[in-house]
C-alpha cells in the first residue's frame, strides 16, 4: 500500500482541530466552579451543560467509531444483514428508558458518579465490587476503540498500526487530562459533525461508482451475495432477543452516559437530552447503513481492491473505511477517512473519564480517604486518566481479543449492575446481603454459560446449544437475561429474608456482620432522645454520631441543590456508609 501524503495531512488537521477544541475545553473548566469543587467540575463540569452541546454529547454515548464501523459490518456480513444490526434500535431504546426512568432520580438528588446511590444504600464494600465490572466494560470498550483506529489508519496511509494507536491515545487522553468532562462533551460535537458531514459527503461518490449495483436490487435479490436486508432464522429467534435486550437494558448501567446525565443542568433537561440522543442514534447510523449495503452490491473485481471481497479477507470489519478509499474519489475519500479517524479517537476519551471518575470519587474518596482534600482528589483523577489511558493502549496494542473482552465485561455490566441499578433506585428495602449473593449468582452463570470469543467452554449447556465448525459451543438459549433475571430476584429475595430474620430475632444482632440490617436501623434512630441518657452516655461518646448532621452526607452524596429535593424514602436520605 502505497504512503499518502495528502492521508496524513487529512489525519492531522482533524487531530488537531479536536485536539484544540479539548485545549479550550480545559480552559473552560478552569473558569467553572468555586476552588472547593475542582474535582466535581471535572467530572460533572458546572452542571450547567445546555441542549445543544448535551444533545450531542448524549448522542456521542454510543455513537462513535465503533458504532458507524459495527453498524456498515453487521449490514455487509452475510447470513447477518440489516436485521442483525441490533446496535442503532438498541441503543436508540436504552437512551429512551434511560431518559424515563432512571435520568430524573440520578440527577434530582445531585449524584456524581453512578455508583453514589450504591454505595449510599449497600455501603462502600458493594461499591467496591460493582467497580470492578464497571471498570472492565470502560476499559475493554476503549481499549475496542484504539484497535479498531489503528486498522482503520492502515487503510488511509501505509504506517506503522502500532504508532497510530499511541498517538491517538496520547491525544486523546491529553486532553481529557486537562479538560475532564467539557473537553469532552465539546470534542463530542467536533465528533459528530466530523461522522455525520464526512460519511454523507462520502455516499453519494461510493453509490455512483460502476462496479456497485443497485442497493435496493441487492436488498431482496443475491448479486453478490446474500441480500443486506438480511433475515432471522428461526432457531436464532432467541439469541437475536438476547442480544437486543443486552443492549437496551445493558445500555443503561454505564458511567459514560450518566455522566452525561449528571452534568446535565436539571433532571428535566438531562431526560430531554437522552430523548433528543435516542433520535441522534438512528439519524448517525443511517449513512453507516447504507455504506455497509454499498460494500454488499459491488463487485469487488471491478476495482482496485480486487479480488478476494472484504469478507474472503477476513476484512468485513473495515468494510467501511475500505468502501471510502476504494469506491470514493481520492479527496472524498481522505476527508471522509480522516474524519471518521477522528471520530474514533475522540470516542475513547468518555471511557477514560469515567473510569478516572469512579476510581478517584467512590474507591480511593469515599473507602480509604473520607477526609481527602479537593486538590489530592484532583491529582488521583489525573494519574488514574494516565494510568487507565495507558492500559487501555496496552490492551489494543498487546490483547490479541479485545473486542472478546469487551462482550464478556459489557455482558457483566448488564448482568451484575442494571438489576443491582433496579433495587437501589426502586425498590425499598434491599441491602448488602442481597446486593452480593445477586452479584454472584449473576457472575457465576454468565461465567458458566461460556464465551466463544474468548474460547471459554460453558460448564452449564442450555437447550439449543450446538457445536460450530471450530468445535465451539454455542447458545441459542438466552442465558444472559436469565442471568440477569436471577440477578434481580436473588437480591430481592435474599435482601428480604435478612431483614425478616433480624428484625424478627431468628438471628442475633452480632451476625449482621455486613452492618447492614440492625446496626443500619439502630443509626437511623440513634438521633432520637429516647435513645440518649445523659446517665449512660457522656459528651465524648456522642462525637460519632454527629456527623451525620455536619456535612459529611450532602458533601459526599449530593450537590447543593440537591437539597431542594425531597426523597420520600428515608432509606435513601438518611443510610450512611456501611
Amino acid at each position: 500500500m502505497a504512503f499518502h501524503v495528502e492521508g496524513l495531512v487529512a489525519i492531522i488537521v482533524f487531530y488537531l482541530a479536536i485536539l484544540a477544541v479539548g485545549i479550550w475545553a480545559a480552559w473552560k473548566t478552569k473558569n467553572t466552579g468555586s476552588d472547593g469543587d475542582r474535582s466535581e467540575a471535572i467530572i460533572v463540569g458546572g452542571r450547567d451543560i445546555g441542549l445543544l452541546v448535551g444533545g450531542f454529547t448524549m448522542t456521542a454515548t454510543w455513537v462513535g467509531g465503533g458504532y458507524i464501523n459495527g453498524t456498515a459490518e453487521a449490514v455487509y456480513v452475510p447470513g447477518y444483514g440489516l436485521a442483525w444490526a441490533q446496535a442503532p434500535i438498541g441503543y436508540s431504546l436504552s437512551l429512551i428508558l434511560g431518559g424515563l426512568f432512571f435520568a430524573k432520580p440520578m440527577r434530582s438528588k445531585g449524584y456524581v458518579t453512578m455508583l453514589d446511590p450504591f454505595q449510599q444504600i449497600y455501603g462502600k464494600r458493594m461499591g467496591g465490587l460493582l467497580f470492578i465490572p464497571a471498570l472492565m466494560g470502560e476499559m475493554f470498550w476503549a481499549a475496542a476503540i484504539f484497535s479498531a483506529l489503528g486498522a482503520t489508519i492502515s487503510v488511509i496511509i501505509d504506517i506503522n498500526v502500532n504508532i497510530s494507536v499511541i498517538i491517538s491515545a496520547l491525544i486523546a487522553t491529553m486532553y481529557t487530562l486537562m479538560g475532564g468532562v467539557y473537553s469532552v462533551a465539546y470534542t463530542d460535537v467536533v465528533q459528530l459533525f466530523c461522522i455525520f458531514l464526512g460519511l454523507w459527503i462520502s455516499v453519494p461518490f461510493a453509490m455512483s461508482h460502476p462496479a456497485v449495483t443497485d442497493i435496493g436490487l441487492t436488498a431482496v435479490h443475491e448479486v453478490y451475495q446474500a441480500p443486506w436486508l438480511g433475515s432471522i432464522n428461526s432457531l436464532d429467534i432467541y439469541t437475536w432477543l438476547d442480544n437486543f435486550f443486552l443492549l437496551t437494558l445493558g445500555g443503561i448501567p454505564w458511567q459514560a452516559y450518566f455522566q452525561r446525565v449528571l452534568s446535565s443542568s436539571s433532571a428535566t433537561y438531562a431526560q430531554v437530552l437522552s430523548f433528543l440522543a435516542a433520535f441522534g442514534c438512528i439519524v448517525m447510523a443511517i449513512p453507516a447503513v447504507l455504506i455497509g449495503a454499498i460494500g454488499a452490491s459491488t463487485a469487488w473485481n471491478q476495482t482496485e481492491y480486487g479480488v478476494p471481497d472484504p469478507k474472503s479477507k477476513k476484512e468485513a470489519d473495515m468494510i467501511l473505511p475500505i468502501v471510502l478509499q476504494y469506491l470514493c474519489p481520492v479527496y472524498i475519500s481522505l476527508f471522509g477517512l480522516g474524519a471518521v479517524s477522528a471520530a474514533v479517537m475522540s470516542s475513547a476519551d468518555s471511557s477514560i473519564l469515567s473510569a478516572s471518575s469512579m476510581f478517584a470519587r467512590n474507591i480511593y474518596q469515599l473507602s480509604f480517604r473520607q477526609n481527602a482534600s479537593d486538590r489530592e482528589i484532583v491529582w488521583v483523577m489525573r494519574i488514574t486518566i494516565l494510568l487507565f489511558g495507558a492500559s487501555a493502549t496496552a490492551m489494543a496494542l498487546l490483547a490479541s481479543s479485545v473486542y472478546g473482552l469487551w462482550y464478556l465485561s459489557s455482558d457483566l455490566v448488564y448482568i451484575i449492575i442494571f438489576p443491582q441499578l433496579l433495587c437501589v433506585l426502586f425498590i425499598k428495602g434491599t441491602n448488602t446481603y442481597g446486593a452480593i449473593a445477586g452479584y454472584l449468582f449473576g457472575l457465576v452463570l454468565r461465567i458458566t454459560g461460556g464465551e466463544p470469543y474468548l474460547y471459554l467452554q460453558p460448564l452449564i449447556f442450555y437447550p439449543g446449544w450446538y457445536q460450530d465448525d471450530n468445535n465451539l459451543y454455542i447458545q441459542r438459549f438466552p442465558f444472559k437475561t436469565l442471568s440477569m433475571l436471577t440477578s434481580f430476584v436473588t437480591n430481592v429475595t435474599v435482601s428480604y429474608l435478612a431483614k425478616y430474620l433480624f428484625e424478627s430475632g431468628t438471628l442475633p444482632p452480632k451476625l449482621d456482620f455486613l452492618d447492614a440490617v440492625v446496626a443500619r436501623y439502630s443509626r437511623e434512630h440513634m438521633d432520637k432522645a429516647t435513645l440518649v441518657k445523659s446517665d449512660n452516655i457522656v459528651l465524648n461518646e456522642l462525637a460519632p454520631v454527629n456527623p451525620r448532621h455536619s456535612q459529611t452526607l450532602s458533601s459526599t452524596f449530593t450537590n447543593k441543590e440537591a437539597f431542594n429535593y425531597v426523597d420520600s424514602s428515608p432509606e435513601l436520605s438518611n443510610t450512611e456508609d456501611n
